[in-house]
């Protein structure tokens, strides 16, 4: 286009006389080179939209029943007075917006609860339906105390796996021990943890209580007997208070289901128990991924709310 051309141009548009196409200007050099006009027969890509909410609105309904049996029962939260949970309900969040496609990587590592892969399992299937890009990795040992996972393979491997939330889950197999020792359970916590945290510093991490057991007895000549594990409840006290002194977070699953009153009677009650008395039926672990499901609902709702 020829100078004087486009001078008289450009006075005829400021003047509101000729309006001209965006593509008729095509060639005119500027900073950013402006988009020639599409084809008229081209369909232009349509942007997905965000889905409308408001924040306080967002929250989600997450009623879990107990069985019928179930007597006192405690509240059902993650203990988190210092918000370390708030990095992950955020993505969640923002997940369940459409503001991100980033998947959000929960593992979950543990003793032969966790290695049943049920009551993970259903936690995680949970989340993935609520809040759609969710990775729940779940990795157990059967017989597993916390030693078990200090090992520098293992360490690896749950850093690899690039978590934002981490949950531990053991106390059953320390609480075994006929000679367990507090200290001893304080210590090996905080081995692993210290580990857990030289390899994935800013990683909130989750304690969970166990879910309670019975030890057995057996006489000459008699029938096994069993009795509930009074160091479940001592066990349970120490993750509770490790978490406290070391900014973690717990889900203290032994005072949800019963506490030390009501825990063990309430899973054989309702018959949900397996015939060692440690272990329990599918029903059981379900029952026991739901609440962990629950009361991550009621985080994020609290979150979401203030």
């Amino acid at each position: 286009m020829k100078k004087n051309n486009l001078l008289s141009v450009l006075i005829l548009m400021l003047a509101g006389i000729l309006t001209v196409a965006p593509c008729f200007l095509s060639g005119i050099t500027a900073q950013d080179r402006i988009p020639a006009c599409p084809p008229l027969n081209k369909t232009l890509k349509k942007i997905k939209p965000l889905r409308e909410m408001t924040w306080a609105n967002d929250t989600i309904s997450a009623q879990i029943s107990f069985p019928t049996a179930f007597r006192e029962t405690g509240r059902n939260e993650v203990i988190d007075s210092i918000a370390l949970l708030a990095p992950v309900l955020e993505h969640l969040r923002q997940v369940r917006a459409g503001l991100s496609e980033d998947t959000v990587r929960i593992v979950h590592i543990g003793d032969s609860h966790v290695r049943g892969h049920i009551y993970p399992q259903t936690t995680g299937t949970r989340l993935t339906e609520t809040f759609g890009a969710v990775s729940y990795i779940d990795k157990g040992v059967n017989g597993a105390t916390c030693l078990t996972f200090t090992h520098p393979e293992r360490i690896a491997e749950i850093a690899a796996l690039k978590p934002e939330l981490l949950i531990l889950s053991f106390g059953t197999n320390e609480s075994h021990n006929r000679r367990y020792n507090i200290n001893v359970h304080y210590n090996q916590m905080d081995e692993l943890v210290k580990l857990l945290r030289d390899s994935l510093p800013n990683v909130p991490i989750l304690l969970t209580t166990p879910p309670g057991s019975y030890e057995s007895f057996r006489q000459r000549r008699r029938k096994r007997t069993y009795a509930i594990n009074p160091r479940t409840a001592t066990a349970a006290e120490t993750i509770r208070r490790y978490a406290k002194n070391n900014r973690l977070l717990v889900w203290d699953m032994y005072d949800v289901v019963g506490g030390k009153h009501r825990a063990c009677t309430n899973w054989t009650e309702a018959r949900l128990m397996r015939p060692d008395h440690v272990h329990y039926l599918p029903e059981g672990y379900i029952l026991q991924g739901n609440l962990l499901y629950q009361a991550i609902i009621k985080a994020y709702n609290d979150y979401v709310s203030h």
